[in-house]
């Protein structure tokens, strides 16, 4: 009886950084093993796939390190690149590379797999792009066979070039940008490079050679822009071009519109004065289409922007994509990536029950009222009528019994785990998508914990404008909501013992 041979091994470097962290549960899907290395390996710790992979300690600049982490292993993908890191940069870039190749060779790895950028022959690049090409060649020349997939910009959220654009296009309706916006891109979704790249894996042959990989679209940087307006509902952008912008200017403008760091900024505005578009398709003779075909432009942003159009999860509102959806933002993602959120959160100790203070929050709205600042919750009410919303005419369905999708005056029950979480969505008219969220923590000693936490997403610059407007408010309304929920809860247990049933109506309690 013969046995089957293991899965091939493969090692991801840059295990903590965007591709590979997005790469190794692709790689683990398609049935190979993975042993995933990083400088630092407890930032792998609370990984959905940490216990699924074998994780190693190593550096570039270590060659022992790099020989263990590449013992047996069949293909090896090399996703590490100095993101313009001082002007020593590209020697660090080199000097890695080299070191990679030389370990991979006296490992006997069979295949090396390099993520670079497409860039176009014969010009003079940028710092950036030059590094990213002589890392390529250096791998390209070594003994090991090395396939160098070469993209453009990739679309997803978490991604350094999307967030540059998401947060470009929602905060600037009219945009001085320099003359070479209007260069042609040929962007690709990240779900369809990963594909790539679990592909390369298994690309039969010796293959020593780059492989451009691109989406269905070519476009202008500028018709980019216009793109995600559209899919995140934004008013079309205005965009006028200027001859004096240079890329050291241009990227110090986007550090102050942005979050973005201008480390990172700055390179890959220096890259934008290349054109980005594929010179061959030869990739998609050797590794065929993802089914379904490859995604477009428009398709790939409304992709990235899922987290705002289903926002459910209330335990990190960063990672409420679901598994599986690379294109949406990761929990390690950098903190200034998947756009711009403002919150208000607050916790609160109470001397009552987890059931006591759980009636109090399933019992709110409508006639109950809101345990806040009467007049401006009225006011505000008033205010969403006159301009079309529904203001706090709907009420409530029930007295005190709540259930997913009902309507409760102008929130919307997106989500109900009885007795520990209420999640409402608003369905008032604001620039923007707004969440409010209830949550009920039992304490050690019979008491309870109140969390509750108003989350905004802004609507382009209007948005983030009624924000600050809104926010001298948020201690009267909000901290008053708390004390008084938390107040009521405390009323409702009595000095006695905490026996309140949710589903009695003597224990509730009027908006104070």
């Amino acid at each position: 009886m013969t046995t089957a041979s293991p899965a091939p091994l493969v090692l991801v470097t840059g295990a903590t950084g965007y591709i590979g962290g997005r790469l190794i549960p692709a790689l683990l899907d398609a049935g190979l093993r993975v042993r995933a290395m990083a400088r630092h390996p407890d930032r792998l710790d609370g990984r959905p796939w940490r216990d699924d992979v074998e994780v190693v300690e190593a550096d570039v600049e270590d060659p022992a390190s790099l020989r263990r982490a590449l013992a047996d292993v069949d293909v090896a993908y090399y996703l590490i690149h100095a993101m313009g890191g001082g002007r020593s940069f590209a020697g660090r870039d080199r000097t890695g590379a080299r070191a990679f190749a030389d370990a991979a060779e006296h490992a006997q790895v069979g295949r090396i797999v390099y993520l670079g950028g497409i860039y176009p022959e014969g010009e003079k690049l940028s710092a950036h792009m030059a590094s990213r090409k002589e890392v390529g060649d250096i791998l390209l020349a070594g003994a090991v066979p090395t396939v160098v997939l070469r993209a453009a910009v990739i679309l997803g959220s978490g991604s350094a070039s999307f967030e540059v654009m998401r947060y470009l296009a929602e905060r600037l309706p009219v945009m001085i940008a320099p003359r070479w916006i209007h260069n042609r891109i040929q962007p690709i979704a990240v779900r369809d490079v990963l594909h790539y790249l679990v592909g390369a894996a298994r690309v039969e042959g010796e293959l020593n050679r780059t492989l451009d990989i691109a989406g269905t679209d070519v476009l202008t940087y500028a018709d980019l822009l216009r793109a995600y307006a559209r899919a995140a509902g934004l008013r079309p952008r205005r965009i006028q071009a200027v001859p004096v912008l240079t890329p050291r200017l241009a990227s110090h403008w986007i550090g102050l519109v942005t979050p973005v760091p201008t480390g990172i900024a700055r390179p890959l505005v220096e890259s934008l004065i290349h054109e980005s578009v594929a010179s061959d398709s030869t990739v998609r003779t050797l590794i065929p289409d993802p089914e379904g075909g490859l995604t477009g432009v428009d398709r790939a942003i409304q992709l990235a922007l899922h987290r705002i159009q289903d926002l459910d999860v209330a335990t990190a509102w960063h990672s409420a994509a679901p598994a599986g959806a690379p294109s949406s933002p990761l929990p390690e993602d950098p903190q200034w990536s998947g756009g711009v959120t403002r919150g208000d959160e607050r916790s609160r100790r109470v001397e009552a029950s987890p059931k006591t203070l759980w009636s109090v929050i399933e019992g709110i709205g409508g006639a109950h009222g809101w345990y806040s600042w009467r007049l401006g919750w009225v006011t505000r009410g008033l205010l969403d009528r006159i301009v079309g919303g529904p203001g706090l005419r709907r009420g409530r369905r029930h007295p005190h019994r709540l259930s997913v999708g009902e309507a409760l005056d102008w929130w919307r029950v997106e989500r109900l785990e009885p007795g520990r979480l209420l999640l409402l969505r608003a369905e008032m008219r604001v620039p923007g998508r707004a969440w409010l969220e209830l949550g009920v923590e039992a304490a050690d000693d019979g008491g309870s914990v109140l969390h509750q936490r108003a989350v905004f997403h802004p609507h382009g610059l209007l948005g983030d404008a009624y924000w600050w407007a809104v926010w001298p408010f948020h201690g009267i309304v909000f901290g008053g909501m708390q004390r008084n929920i938390a107040r009521a809860a405390e009323n409702a247990a009595g000095p006695g013992p905490d026996t309140a049933d949710p589903a009695d109506p003597a224990d509730e309690e009027k908006t104070p």
